[in-house]
């Protein structure tokens, strides 16, 4: 018997929706906006994770500077770098050598394409075994640099993002002009970078040790026979992860401000909306006087009137966090970024929609709170002597 009322009640107030449009809008406008606005931030969260999990090979260990947060202030001796290449657990070439690559990285100044204003591109050195250890790497475009060259590689998405890195453009380093001579692509974070021998970039942009080396385990067990062996090694004082690790522990300072400042505009704007739906639905329900004052005097009780109207409002802001998603996905979606030295492209997700329209269900309820009561108390006078 209360379901049926409640639907019944909640019908009679959808039917009545054409009557009260400019309220309505106001609630879908709103929770439209703040769904729009939540997705479009999101979308660089998503974009940034989606390329850095690309990167992230489970197969790949790396070995850097113990307590380091960053791979740039990271610092591998020589020595050291060659004691970690033939520790156990290592995979091996067809040749016998270790799969392992002991590089560095440096940002280098830039212009972006899009207004001209000065940047830091990443700069990235590979040894010989340095594309095998990039999952999905090949080239596009050009060749491979030559080692012993002055020459650069650029990630596909580089020149979309930064002026003058296009293949035949030319790099200037400390000693000169490097040209560019390849284009690759790895579908990750390393296609917004440029890639140059390790031998050759090392004295030419004065660095005497490596940041980091890169191993490929030669199992998945193997991978703390891997660590043992560097962790007990006295000559060494290095941290060892596994690859995912690495990027997702990388990542996790500026997920959790960027997705504080996200959560905190769209917290502002939500006020804003909050208000609108509250001011929409009492408008509403004064506006049903009539229909309620009917619906009393039926027999109807209370708690059916009262979620009809927060029903209400939960399809209307429903509404509008759909079509908020529809438009960032369209505007966003697959679209190419930059966020410091890192290219990627913006990714609008389902579970994103979802947190969307939980927002907007989330405004619903409590702008609709208050009205909802006010229309399950009155009675059929009061109904009548409403607007």
């Amino acid at each position: 018997m209360m379901l049926r009322q409640i639907i019944a009640v909640t019908s009679i107030g959808l039917r009545s929706l054409p009557q009260r449009l400019w309220e309505s809008l106001v609630i879908v406008v709103g929770t439209g906006c703040v769904a729009g606005v939540l997705l479009s931030m999101l979308s660089i969260m998503e974009g940034m994770y989606q390329a850095g999990a690309r990167a992230g090979d489970p197969r790949n260990a790396v070995v850097l500077q113990k307590n380091i947060l960053f791979e740039n202030s990271s610092n591998i001796p020589r020595s050291a770098a060659s004691i970690i290449a033939n520790a156990p657990g290592i995979a091996r070439a067809r040749d016998g050598s270790p799969i392992s690559d002991a590089s560095m990285i440096v940002f280098v100044p830039a212009q972006l394409r899009k207004n001209g204003t000065q940047a830091a591109m990443t700069l990235r050195s590979f040894g010989d075994k340095g594309a095998m250890l990039r999952q999905g790497f090949h080239m596009v475009a050009g060749r491979m640099f030559q080692p012993g060259k002055h020459e650069l590689i650029a990630g596909a998405m580089a020149n979309s993002q930064f002026a003058g890195v296009g293949l035949g453009d030319k790099v200037i380093l400390p000693d000169g002009e490097w040209p560019i001579v390849g284009i690759f692509t790895t579908g990750g974070l390393l296609d917004g970078a440029l890639v140059g021998d390790t031998g050759t970039l090392m004295p030419a942009v004065r660095h005497k040790s490596f940041n980091s080396v890169l191993v490929r385990l030669a199992s998945s067990a193997a991978f703390a026979t891997f660590r043992n062996a560097l962790a007990t090694n006295p000559s060494l004082s290095v941290d060892v992860m596994r690859m995912p690790d690495w990027i997702t522990r990388g990542n996790a300072d500026f997920n959790a401000y960027f997705r504080a400042v996200v959560y905190g505009v769209a917290a502002i704007l939500g006020l804003g909306a909050l208000f609108g739906c509250f001011n929409s639905m009492y408008t509403a329900v004064e506006s049903r006087g009539r229909e309620i004052a009917t619906l009393r005097a039926l027999g109807y009780s209370g708690l059916p009137i009262a979620l009809s109207v927060l029903l209400e409002g939960a399809v209307l802001s429903v509404a509008g966090a759909l079509i908020g998603a529809a438009i960032a996905w369209a505007l966003y979606d697959g679209v190419m970024s930059g966020f410091g030295s890192d290219v990627f492209f913006l990714t609008v997700t389902p579970p994103m929609v979802a947190i969307g329209i939980a927002w907007g269900i989330a405004l619903a309820l409590l702008g609709g709170l208050v009205p909802s009561l006010q229309a399950a108390r009155w009675t059929v006078s009061d109904a009548l002597r409403a607007k």
